[in-house]
C-alpha cells in the first residue's frame, strides 16, 4: 500500500505544531491531526513512567517516511521520538487521490531541516 498514517507523539502541543507545519509546508505529509491530551505509560530506562503527550496522526506515502523519520527527529525534543507507519488499506478513492497529490515529498531537503531545527531551538 502506498499511504500511510505514521503515529507520532510530542510531549506539548507546540512541538507538535511546529513538526505538522514543517511536514506539510515541505510535501511531506498531506494532512496531521494534532490530538492533545493524550495519557501514556511507558518503560524508560527500568521505570514505568507517565506522562501527557500530544498525537499526531500524519497521512502520507509510504516513498516519505524516511524523510518524516529524519524531520521529526531533528525537530523532536525527546531521545527516541515515538514513530510508527500504519498502512492504509483503503478508503474514499478522492481523499486518497487528494493525499497522494499533496504529499508528493518534492520540498524536502536535509538542509532545510537543520535551519528549521536551529530557527525552531532559538525560540
Amino acid at each position: 500500500m502506498p499511504f500511510k498514517i505514521l503515529y507520532i507523539t510530542s510531549p506539548t502541543a507546540s512541538e507538535a505544531e511546529r513538526i505538522a507545519r514543517y511536514l506539510v509546508d515541505h510535501k511531506l505529509a498531506a494532512c496531521v491531526n494534532i490530538l492533545p491530551g493524550m495519557q501514556s505509560y511507558y518503560s524508560w530506562q527500568g521505570a514505568t513512567t507517565h506522562a501527557e503527550e500530544v498525537l499526531m496522526l500524519c497521512k502520507t506515502l509510504s516513498q516519505n517516511i524516511p524523510a518524516i523519520v529524519d524531520v521529526v527527529k531533528k525537530l523532536h525534543s525527546h531521545e527516541i521520538p515515538a514513530i510508527s507507519a500504519i498502512p492504509i488499506f483503503g478508503g474514499n478513492p478522492e481523499y486518497l487521490a487528494w493525499l497522494a497529490q499533496e504529499s508528493p515529498g518534492l520540498d524536502y531537503s536535509e538542509n532545510a531541516v537543520n535551519d528549521a531545527d536551529k530557527s525552531a531551538r532559538k525560540n
